[in-house]
């Protein structure tokens, strides 16, 4: 698009708050005061947004974006692009998961191991040893989940 003078966006912006002024009129017949004074309200932004500069900004903004889709649909370096982001979603996908499958591999097995009481030598060369109780409470604790058979 043609560039535009600070007057042409001015004048865009009383145009378009005039016709909503008119609308307003109209809105505040039909469904009282409460929707026109709402209509008049929105009928000033046009205008305040011309006179300091966000109209412009926002044709600019809207352009950017329009221009982009296009270059997005007719572009066969931008597809590949999205297909190399994919690529690069799949693989932060999957090696999260064989992150978690793999065993001793890891900040969050080592994270583990040192919450367990093991040593990341130790580690699966056996079952772990029965880790004797903290205290008294923990004791009693284990007892009814035993004689539960929950263990």
């Amino acid at each position: 698009m043609g560039e535009f003078d600070a007057a042409t966006w001015q004048a865009f912006g009383v145009t378009l708050t005039v016709l909503g002024l008119v609308l307003s009129v109209l809105l505040w017949r039909r469904r009282g005061a409460a929707s026109g004074l709402r209509g008049i309200a929105w009928s000033l932004l046009p205008l305040a947004a011309a006179m300091t500069g966000l109209l412009r900004v926002a044709w600019e903004v809207a352009d950017s974006v329009s221009s982009w889709a296009v270059r997005l649909v007719f572009s066969p370096v931008v597809w590949g692009g999205i297909v190399v982001a994919g690529v690069s979603a799949s693989l932060f996908v999957v090696s999260g998961y064989l992150r978690r499958r793999t065993p001793g591999r890891g900040r969050r097995a080592e994270r583990r191991q040192a919450a367990e009481g093991e040593t990341p030598a130790v580690t699966g060369s056996g079952p772990p040893a029965a880790k004797a109780p903290a205290d008294d409470d923990m004791a009693d604790i284990e007892a009814i989940l035993k004689k539960h058979g929950i263990s």
